[in-house]
Parts: structure tokens; sequence; C-alpha cells
């Protein structure tokens, strides 16, 4: 049994936890991170970047099918599914060891092994199960980044077995490509799927309990992504829930109660369950040292402090919004106050920014028009086409729209929501805007290059305000 002490120890190494431990080495504390599968957790690996991969490789796939529209010839285009997966994997192995560069970069010793607190001060000591035996780590300060997991449906042949029905992780790594695909929710990941293997070619069916998909999003943009994805031939179902499912030897049977009342059955060769994720919160001992859960989250304040002296809890853990910057943000926020540096704010979840990275993207920050007039808010509301955007028209992606929500009486941008290419990449300067606490007039003042998608960042603005020029 090794013993060490260290000023934070970190249960966790994804973009919460990495993050947190660097920063606390930037601040001249010593750190331990520990980890008991790979470092990048699911983001790195089974999340975020992987998903990403794959992603661009259907978008790379649907332009090379419309070549012609470019006036390039492409004959007898087709796909890989092999290479397909064996490019998203490499590119997460990539990432997974650049987080072990930066560890050691700076001089954070990195534990691989299962975490479980005990009572202690002054923080919980950490005793960690490894390959070689066991470490009790003591330190001032402990921050739990442990993440989360799918949410499953312990019921009605639900249970993910992966074979028939998947979660996020199995569909990444195809065995083989679904003719018929059924995916069960409509938020990010479930779309972000949808959208992927719609474009290989597989007939997608979505289903969705609440009366649109992508339910977090402003309405409009969830009707116009709608409207897009029925375009490409998916099929969606709102309002409605997977009753059971019937596995046969090489399919499934789904029963699915509609909005209106009515049964329906559709067999698919494969399920991915998409419903939201839980934290990952068994076998740390929280209980036993005193820490509060809540329908599977971590409940902390908004220091991300549990309520136990010293520990601290980050990132997927503590609940929505499930962002990996918005983990990494809390890290920094967490370690900044246990360092005592003046300035450091609580985290605003109104100013995090959202992204599916569908086809078309989609991308928001701050309130959505109904939640601004919940608010008791009056607002001023402005839209922008892509149709209506050189750039957009010259890429050949005329399909999508900008919205902007203003506060009548201040100026304050409340929300901006953005459906089409490469809004992913735009929604950071709304964000900015958020964060500065800019107005229209700030937007309307600033200059955007010409020809780019970013003039309809402006010109949504100006329709807010009866100025827009270009439509």
């Amino acid at each position: 049994m090794a013993e060490k002490t260290c000023d934070v120890v970190v249960i966790g190494a994804g973009p919460g936890g990495y993050v947190a431990a660097i920063r606390a080495a930037q601040l001249n504390m010593k750190a331990i991170i520990v980890e008991r599968e790979h470092l990048g957790g699911v983001c790195l690996n089974w999340g975020c970047i992987p998903t990403k991969a794959l992603l661009r490789t259907a978008e790379v796939y649907t332009n090379m099918k419309h070549a012609a529209d470019f006036g390039l010839k492409a004959d007898n285009v087709g796909f890989d599914l092999d290479a397909v997966v064996k490019r998203s994997r490499t590119v997460a192995n990539k990432l997974s060891g650049g987080i072990g560069y930066l560890m050691k970069k700076n001089k954070i010793e990195v534990v691989m092994g299962a975490a479980k607190l005990e009572k202690g001060a002054p923080a919980p000591t950490v005793r960690v199960k490894t390959k070689d035996g066991e470490d009790v780590i003591k330190a001032k300060h402990v921050i739990l980044a442990t993440g989360a997991r799918a949410r499953t449906i312990p019921a009605a042949g639900l249970e993910p077995d992966g074979k028939f029905v998947w979660t996020a992780k199995e569909a990444m790594i195809p065995d083989a490509m679904p003719k018929n695909l059924l995916v069960i929710g409509s938020g990010a990941i479930g779309i972000e799927f949808a959208s992927f293997y719609n474009a290989l070619g597989a007939n997608v069916t979505v289903v969705e309990m609440l009366d649109r998909i992508l339910p977090a999003e402003d309405e409009e943009i969830s009707a116009f992504a709608e409207k897009q994805f029925r375009k490409q031939g998916m099929k969606i179902l709102t309002g409605a829930g997977v009753e059971k499912l019937d596995k046969g030897k090489i399919s499934v049977k789904a029963t699915i109660k509609t909005k209106d009342g009515k049964t329906e059955t559709i067999e698919a060769d494969r399920v991915i369950l998409a419903i939201g994720i839980t934290g990952n919160v068994e076998n740390l001992g929280l209980e036993a040292v005193g820490a509060k859960i809540d329908r599977g989250h971590v409940v902390v304040d908004e220091w991300l402090k549990t309520g136990v002296q010293g520990l601290y809890a980050i990132g997927d853990l503590v609940g929505p919004p499930w962002l990996a910057h918005k983990a990494s943000h809390e890290g920094v926020i967490c370690i900044e106050k246990i360092a005592g540096l003046s300035g450091v704010h609580p985290l605003d979840v109104t100013k995090i920014p959202g992204c599916t990275y569908s086809q078309p993207q989609v991308a928001s920050v701050g309130l959505t028009e109904a939640k601004a007039k919940a608010a008791g808010k009056k607002v001023k509301v402005g839209r922008f086409p892509f149709n209506g955007n050189g750039k957009a028209i010259a890429l050949g992606e005329p399909e999508g729209m900008v919205k902007t929500i203003f506060d009548e009486a201040t100026g304050e941008l409340l929300g901006a929501h953005m459906i089409g290419a490469e809004v992913t990449e735009l929604i950071q300067g709304y964000g900015i805007v958020r964060t500065m606490e800019g107005t229209e007039e700030d937007l309307m003042h600033t200059i955007f290059p010409h020809p780019t998608l970013s003039e309809m960042m402006h010109e949504a603005t100006l329709d807010a305000y009866g100025k827009v020029v270009h439509v």
C-alpha cells in the first residue's frame, strides 16, 4: 500500500477533472488525478470527439453525393464502415494520449484505479484500488469529476444489450450498417446519431416523448430542424413513447404509442437509446462521508461545494447542462475559489452555448423566446434566413436561420438561436456578447467581414429593430 499526500486530488480525468488538475498546477498546488479507465473521460474517448469524427464523415459523404451541384464528378460514391469507425477511434485515441502529455507537462501525478471516499480531515481520504494493490491519498481538497453515463430504461426489453439495443458507445462502433434504425430520444445525442446514420443510408425513425424534437431549443429552431430532417427522409414521431421491444433473431419489433393514443409497430435492425444521462455516483462512498445525492446527481452549491468539508463536485456529475465545456469551466471556478483568487464568479448557465452537430447544425445560447417571455421580459426578436446570405449560397448551404432575442427595455441580448451550416462555430460570437453583457447597439456597431456567414448575426440584430438590409 502506498500513501500519498497533495493539495488537491481530482477523481475523474474527463474535461472537468483534467482541466481542474491543470489549473491547480498552474496555481502551484500539488495535484493528483485518479482515473479508473482512460484519460479524457467519455468526451474524448466515447463522446464529443469521436462522434464529431463520424459526423464529419457523414458531411463529406453527403457533399460527395452532390458533387454535380458544384460542377464536379464523383461516380460510384460509397463508404467503408470499418474505415469510418477506425478513423473515429484514431482521432479519439490521439487526443486521449494528448491528455497524458498535459499531465506530464504540468507535473500532475496520475493514479489509474477505482477511487472510494472515506471520512477524513481536512477532506475525505481517497482510497484507490490499482492493478498493483491500493493507494491511499490524503489531500486538503477532493474534487469529484466522475461524469455520467447513458440513462437506461430497465423494463419492457429496452435495456441496452450491446447487440440490438445500443447506447451511444455501441452506436459509435457498429459492426454493420443497420438498414432500419430506431432512435429513442431527440436531444442532441439522439439527433446526432440519427443524422449520421440517415446520411449513410439507414432508414431512421426518431421517437420523442415530448411534443417536439430538440426540446431544449427555441420552438422555431425545433420546427425548422424537424422540417429539414423530414426532407432528408427521417421519420419523426413526437408525443410518442416506446412501450416495449420484442427482440428476434436478427431484428427488433418496437411497440410505439403515438400522440393520438394509437399503437404502431416498427421493425428495426438496431435501436439507439438516447434518453439522457445519469451521474456516476455509485461505489464512491458518497453516503459514508455525508454527501447528498438527488436524482442521480451530487448536490452542490454555487461554488461546487458538496456540504462535506473539503469535498467538491463538478461537471455532468452535478447535473445539466451535460456539456464538456460546462464541466471545464466549473473545474476552473472550483480551483480558483479554493485558491482564494479574486474576481471569481459562480457559473451562469444562460451563458453556456449548446451545440448539436447534425446536418444542419443547431446552436444556441441564452434564453429561448418562450423562456424570456415567461421571465416577464418584453422582447424584440430578429431573424435572418441563410438564403439571404451570399456565403451560404456560395457554399451550397442556403437552408437555415439566425434568431436573436433582445430585452426591449435595456437592449440586452437575452438569447440567440441558429440552425444551418457552421452555426456551432458562429454561436460563440453571441456567447461573448452575453458574457460582456452586450446590447443591440454593440452588435449593430460591430463590423462583420464580407462575405461570411457571420454577417447573418449582424442582420438578425438589425431585423429585431427594423433595420435589416438584405431581405
